[in-house]
């Protein structure tokens, strides 16, 4: 396995679950900052603030608008996709499952909870209120589903895009770790038949790029005869 999409859901503990699975394994992690650095290199200063920004009704209608986030995502996509190709990592959120659906070598991992836990949780490491952990719970919910449906078609609920889905309100951090572990270790792939993430065509200045930020330069890739 050489590259594994998280989504999470927001206070599901998916940022921990993610990093620590990095870790262990020895891969680069990517996150929305790392993603971030990599568009602002190529003039989309804007990208997280457009995210987070839900669009209006009458935005929907405005085609300038629309054009410019349709821009923006296909870089997204581009830059996830250099991501996948370089190998070795673990990418979480920004819709990876989507843009890297298909590929034999990614598995791709959701991780969710109750609503209530999802507040409880913010509610303590955020140090809020409950209407203001409430609030915040169902921002993030709205923008990620919007996000999802509004660009890649696909529901946000919708739990046969990912290989394994993981209740974190049941499951704990370090067990929810060592079940993408043993998920990783089992899945063999015959990367000469089967579809890799090894043959996304990837522009060299991108590829130059995403290695220049993770700080490697490695091919992480099989050799075949």
């Amino acid at each position: 396995m050489s590259v594994i999409t998280i989504s999470r859901e927001f206070g599901s503990e998916g940022d921990t679950i993610a990093q620590k699975t990095a870790k262990a394994l020895g891969y680069h992690f990517v996150d929305k900052h790392f993603i971030g650095d990599i568009l602002a290199q190529y003039g989309y200063v804007e990208f997280d603030k457009a995210y987070q920004t839900l669009p209006t009704f009458w935005e929907r209608f405005d085609a300038q608008r629309n054009k410019q986030r349709d821009v923006m995502v296909r870089m997204l996509n581009q830059v996830i996709q250099a991501v996948a190709h370089h190998g070795d990592v673990v990418i979480l959120g920004r819709s990876g499952f989507e843009v890297l659906s298909g590929f034999a070598d990614v598995l791709h991992v959701r991780l969710q909870a109750p609503f209530a836990v999802r507040v409880g949780r913010v509610m303590e490491s955020q140090n809020l209120t409950f209407d203001q952990a409430d609030a915040l719970v169902r921002e993030s919910d709205k923008v990620r589903l919007a996000f999802v449906e509004e660009f890649y078609k696909v529901p946000w609920g919708a739990i046969n895009a990912f290989d394994l889905v993981i209740n974190t309100d049941k499951i704990a951090p370090t067990l929810a770790v060592d079940w993408i572990l043993d998920a990783v270790n089992s899945h063999k792939f015959e990367p000469i038949t089967d579809k890799s993430t090894a043959a996304i065509e990837v522009d060299r200045i991108l590829a130059d790029a995403v290695s220049d930020e993770l700080g490697c330069h490695k091919s992480h890739r099989l050799v075949t005869a």
